[in-house]
């Protein structure tokens, strides 16, 4: 079985893949002090609960934008699966598309992982818009391409700022407000609406200039937890694939075995 691991800023999230599906999948709070035994613990006793041993589990791969926390998942492999992961962006795992933006390197391996999963998935040109820590929306072109994008403040982080740097602002919950209106009557109703229906608003002007830059018709993929939320209550996505980095990861081990 192939463990799957995306460090991402907020999350780790491990997925078990049987083949090319998802056997399981777990996720935990983002620490780069975290070590690879605390992990090792952490994960033994979910394997046991899902009935797998570590025996199975044969190939590791990682993809992490926090490069703190990479060194205690090589520990992690290393130690407890007697495995050397594979880490996406790295030789033997080069990604294999073309970067075409100025700093190739400067790509977040989350970002290029998406874009193989997405033209793997889907042809033509795309837009791929992942709701993490931040909102990334990524062009990738009808070769596999990797064109470029934008990096927006996570709909998370923008309420922490302004909660944060407010005085008598509340906190609240990231839903739908449960009115059509956009006149809020009370503060909470106010702040929903400005964070809920601002972001739709900044998503679609946002994906309405880039498919005028594209000059084709391109479709939009979203990942990301918030996704399926915003699908929801707008039109903006063609389609909606949670587990878009992760496919990606197993189709970059896939790759690398068969070298």
């Amino acid at each position: 079985m192939l463990l799957a691991i995306d460090v991402g800023n907020t999350n780790v999230v491990f997925a078990l893949f049987d083949g090319r599906r998802i056997k399981a999948r777990w996720r935990i709070a983002t620490d780069p002090r975290r070590t690879g035994d605390e992990y090792a613990v952490w994960l033994m006793q979910l394997l046991t609960i899902r009935g797998v041993t570590r025996q199975e589990i044969t190939r590791i791969i990682v993809s992490t934008v926090v490069p703190r926390a990479l060194h205690n998942i090589e520990i992690l492999a290393q130690n407890y699966f007697g495995v050397e992961p594979l880490i996406a962006g790295k030789p033997p795992v080069g990604y294999g598309i073309d970067v075409d933006v100025d700093q190739p390197s400067s790509l977040g391996s989350d970002r290029a992982v998406n874009a193989i999963a997405a033209h793997a998935r889907y042809p033509g040109d795309l837009i791929v818009v992942d709701f993490g820590t931040a909102t990334t929306l990524d062009v990738i072109d009808f070769n596999g391409a990797y064109k470029g994008g934008i990096i927006a403040p996570g709909i998370n982080l923008s309420l922490d700022a302004l909660v944060g740097n407010t005085a008598k602002l509340p906190r609240i919950a990231i839903e739908a407000p449960k009115s059509a209106s956009v006149i809020g009557t009370n503060t909470e109703d106010q702040m929903l609406i400005g964070v809920f229906w601002g972001y739709i608003a900044m998503m679609e002007g946002l994906i309405v200039r880039m498919r005028t830059q594209i000059g084709r018709p391109a479709k939009v993929i979203a990942t990301g937890g918030l996704a399926v939320l915003f699908d929801e209550h707008s039109g903006i996505f063609d389609a909606v694939d949670p587990d878009l980095t992760l496919d990606g990861l197993a189709i970059l081990a896939e790759r690398a075995e068969a070298k």
